[in-house]
């Protein structure tokens, strides 16, 4: 690891982490000695860190350089600190992380008064009927729809039929009951939103379909408007293979 890669690692370390943080949790978090770590804390607080301890005491990051202040009345801090904690608890591990790590570096950038209002936040998420499902690891769809290519899968119906399907992935949509993937169907040559439950095996491919994503998006927005003139909502069911409904999943 690199110098600039160990001393980003520390300081991640340093906002997420609930002070003071022993010398021996941050070495281990960073994976260096302690008198590597000791140095790095001291080329941190050169760079314009400021963090409070010393050895035996723990370290507290109070001001943090690498991130521009940033200023929110309480209801915004609210608003966050609710948003994030909703995707802590709906989001895969990588997303769950993500909002952890997301609201500490904000935390970081406020002044003491207002991290106390994150801290005691009055907003809080808590849902008492789980979902029915173990939330997986989206990530290399999350990376699929970031990069916009093809990916190839292995799928299972409501009854319990599989099928080879290649997509076109546009979102990740997460429901009240499961976590879905809006994608284009190549094999039906239709929109479909498969039931991240039912996707037996994922596997990227090279295909790019980034020329199509914004007429894609577009055409289903538009079928979208289409069907909700006609019913209350898009239904997140099957389609029944043998009546050929025109249900979109």
């Amino acid at each position: 690891m690199s110098r600039s890669d160990r001393l980003l690692r520390l300081l991640n370390a340093l906002r997420v982490l609930p002070g003071p943080v022993t010398a021996e949790r941050l070495a281990g978090e960073t994976e260096v000695s302690l008198r590597t770590l000791y140095r790095d804390i001291a080329s941190l607080r050169a760079g314009g860190a400021l963090i409070d301890g010393a050895p035996g005491l723990g370290y507290t990051l109070t001001e943090d350089p690498a991130l521009p202040p940033q200023s929110f009345d309480r209801i915004e801090l609210e608003a966050l600190v609710l948003g994030l904690g909703d995707v802590r608890q709906r989001g895969d591990p990588q997303m769950a992380r993500a909002a952890d790590s997301a609201l500490a570096k904000i935390a970081a950038t406020l002044s003491q008064r207002l991290q106390r209002q994150v801290l005691h936040a009055t907003h809080m998420v808590h849902r008492h009927q789980a979902q029915v499902q173990q939330v997986p690891d989206l990530s290399v769809i999350r990376a699929a729809c970031w990069d916009e290519r093809a990916l190839d899968i292995s799928y299972r119906d409501a009854q319990g039929a599989p099928s080879e399907r290649r997509i076109h992935p546009l979102a990740i949509v997460y429901l009240d009951t499961g976590i879905g993937v809006l994608a284009f169907c190549c094999l039906r040559q239709d929109f479909r939103k498969f039931r991240v439950a039912r996707i037996v095996s994922v596997q990227p491919t090279r295909e790019s379909f980034r020329p199509n994503r914004a007429r894609l998006l577009r055409q289903y927005i538009a079928d979208l408007s289409g069907e909700d003139s006609r019913r209350s909502g898009p239904r997140w069911v099957e389609r029944n293979r043998d009546a050929r409904s025109r249900s979109r999943i």
